[in-house]
């Protein structure tokens, strides 16, 4: 790679082990992320952060927003398979910084972004079948990752991802946005520090049914600015629909009115259970200190029980509504509960409340700000890679059992099942197209 100008990240990366390995991993975060003067005070004497964008849909879209409030950002180039996504992207960056469209760089392939000097970072927000690829080649490419959840399709892309992740050094943060959240920050504290007795059981709401459903879109024409061969990259061929992959309009200007449908279909995503699991399962696992491990056994979802996952402590954890249809976790110990939601805290116990949650003085997410700061300071982010393969793993077991309708035995620390051949085959799939799985 090229020398970068003084304003980039050219130096850092030989500091990277060395500072990666040394950071300290605190049970708990601490509060107050979002301060933009604390990332100044860099090691290299660092100011910005050149991000480029991989996946430029609806989430992209809403991070890119984000990350261009934050002073320490500049984004530099982007990338998708639909031109007219390509095109608002252009839009968007060129009136940001007082360019012309044609002056924003784009491409159709990942391959070309990676490979630019002036991006120090990337942004990647594509179906879930494509993050591990994508991730493991910009590990090679010496580029720093934000990783929307869940972190890939099947465990062995995770196992693959974490092994590039430290093999090259190099800064992944999970787009688990929720741990950098007062609410469920407060919440795994209170349950951490013990103010409801011993947990026994947590309820982790991701919305029913969880697991995903057969491919069943009609084939609808390809768009002649989408490379729908390169969309569809290693899984087995299904018809284009638009729901799929949402259509925009630029003039007049008409953004994404649902999400892409990939999320739903065994074929292409993970269902609710990825979903909406990486959120709820992650802030689960977090709070019984299971998020770097997992659990033994996981029970399907059956005859109206609902999906369980049993930890080697005894913790139970069950994918199941409480309190009405809250989105959200509810912890159970001995001496009482708590429940947390997005902008939302309840506990049997009064005094119990949020404290007020500290000014950030940018218009940013504190995850985004996170992200930033561990690139700059070259540390863990809050959610980093191994906790993001923790928390896909227990989702991806959960869609696992339900589908063979039987319960499991999972060993975590070895990441295997226990003497059964037909689910192990379920932990990774047979890439098409000539795609591999290389680190």
């Amino acid at each position: 790679m090229k020398k970068k100008n003084k304003t980039g990240l050219s130096r850092r990366k030989f500091m990277g082990a060395s500072a990666l390995s040394a950071a300290g991993l605190s049970f708990l975060p601490h509060f107050g992320i979002g301060k933009p003067q604390a990332l100044t005070n860099s090691p290299l004497g660092i100011s910005t952060v050149r991000l480029g964008f991989i996946g430029l849909g609806r989430q992209s879209h809403g991070i890119m927003n984000g990350m261009m409030n934050i002073p320490h950002v500049e984004i530099t180039a982007g990338c998708d398979v639909y031109g007219v996504k390509r095109e608002r992207f252009q839009h968007t960056v060129s009136s940001r910084y007082g360019k012309q469209p044609s002056e924003v760089p784009v491409y159709e392939n990942y391959q070309e972004l990676l490979q630019r000097d002036d991006v120090d970072a990337v942004v990647i927000a594509t179906p879930d079948f494509w993050h591990a690829l994508i991730a493991i080649d910009a590990c090679k490419a010496k580029k720093d990752i934000y990783l929307e959840k869940p972190l890939t399709y099947t465990i062995k892309e995770g196992q693959a991802l974490v092994k590039a992740v430290r093999d090259h050094s190099i800064v992944l943060a999970v787009g688990s946005q929720q741990r950098s959240e007062n609410n469920f920050q407060y919440a795994v504290r209170m349950v951490q520090k013990g103010h409801i007795g011993k947990v026994h059981h947590v309820k982790a709401n991701v919305g029913q049914p969880t697991s995903p459903k057969p491919f069943d879109l009609s084939k609808e024409p390809i768009p002649s600015d989408l490379n729908w061969d390169l969309w569809l990259g290693p899984i087995k061929p299904v018809p284009y629909n638009h729901e799929l992959n949402p259509p925009i309009s630029l003039n007049p200007p008409e953004n994404e009115s649902i999400w892409g449908a990939w999320r739903w279909y065994w074929e292409t995503g993970g269902g609710l259970m990825t979903d909406w699991g990486a959120h709820m399962f992650d802030i689960a696992q977090w709070g019984i200190g299971m998020d770097r491990y997992g659990p033994v056994e996981i029970a399907p979802e059956k005859d109206n029980h609902p999906l369980t996952f049993t930890y080697e402590n005894g913790i139970v954890m069950t994918a199941e509504p409480f309190d009405g249809d809250t989105r959200g976790v509810r912890f159970i110990g001995d001496k009482g509960w708590i429940q947390v939601s997005r902008g939302g805290f309840k506990s049997s116990i009064p005094e119990l409340t949020v404290p007020e949650a500290e000014k950030s003085t940018v218009n940013a997410h504190p995850h985004y700000m996170d992200f930033i700061e561990s690139v700059i300071r070259r540390k863990d982010p809050i959610a980093p890679v191994e906790i993001g393969h923790s928390t896909c793993t227990v989702c991806t077991l959960g869609n696992i059992s339900n589908k063979l309708g039987r319960k499991l035995q999972w060993n975590p620390a070895l990441q295997t099942f226990e003497q059964d051949a037909e689910a192990e085959a379920m932990l990774h799939y047979d890439y098409e197209n000539g795609y591999s799985l290389d680190v």
